[in-house]
């Protein structure tokens, strides 16, 4: 089902892991065209950011926007989908986007790659995400998009002969990085209550927050 059919101009203006699940690829970026009723080679352009949020993601996310800054008809708006990473590598991804004013929209473009410009459809942001989110100038969650949180941890690799050979163990954070979180969303103006649930929802699981979550908490809007 298609999320938007078009963004209005008025919007231009690691250490520890999120999730458990396989490793997905690692984030890519790319410049793509929205249609926004019959405007051809003037659509509106802006970043689709795809993926694994990984260490080196921060500093290629800078790069990226320093090759494509004044072409084409590119606006401050990243178009977010993830299932997670680093949490670290997110919070910095999170900083850049601020520093660069950019907004954010929880979205990916459409499958359909043989137009020129794409509509978008729903997107995911899950687990360690939701910290590259907070960093959006404004932040956009429509309703068809999905952002879950969980418990932060990260595995440690020892060999054990009592246990058959190599052993992955995982390791929960002791407080440190969750107050680091807690300053660093207050700084996003995104409330600490987020952190704290987030902390409180099993490893193995994702809570999905619900439109009234989003709101209470200060994470975003449905709407454009």
């Amino acid at each position: 089902m298609k999320l938007i059919e078009t963004i209005v101009l008025a919007l231009c203006l690691g250490f520890f892991v999120g999730a458990g699940a396989a490793r997905a690829e690692e984030m890519n970026f790319r410049v793509i065209g929205l249609n926004s009723g019959g405007c051809g080679a003037n659509c509106p352009q802006v970043v689709a950011a795809q993926g694994e949020i990984g260490e080196a993601t921060p500093d290629a996310f800078l790069a990226f926007v320093r090759e494509n800054v004044g072409g084409g008809n590119l606006h401050g708006i990243v178009l977010l989908d993830s299932p997670g990473g680093k949490v670290v590598a997110s919070m910095e991804l999170g900083q850049a986007i601020r520093k660069l004013g950019m907004a954010v929209i929880v979205a990916r473009p459409a499958a359909d790659m043989s137009r020129q410009n794409m509509s978008l459809v729903s997107g995911r942001c899950y687990s360690a995400c939701v910290y590259a989110l907070m960093g959006g100038k404004k932040r956009v969650i429509p309703a068809q998009s999905r952002v879950g949180v969980h418990r932060m941890f990260n595995y440690s690799t020892s060999f054990d002969f009592s246990e058959g050979g190599i052993v992955h163990e995982r390791n929960y954070d002791d407080g440190g990085m969750r107050a680091m979180l807690s300053r660093y969303a207050n700084m996003m103006g995104v409330s600490t209550d987020l952190v704290n649930l987030a902390e409180r929802t099993s490893p193995d699981q994702l809570y999905m927050l619900t439109g009234a979550d989003i709101a209470r908490w200060r994470l975003g809007s449905r709407k454009l």
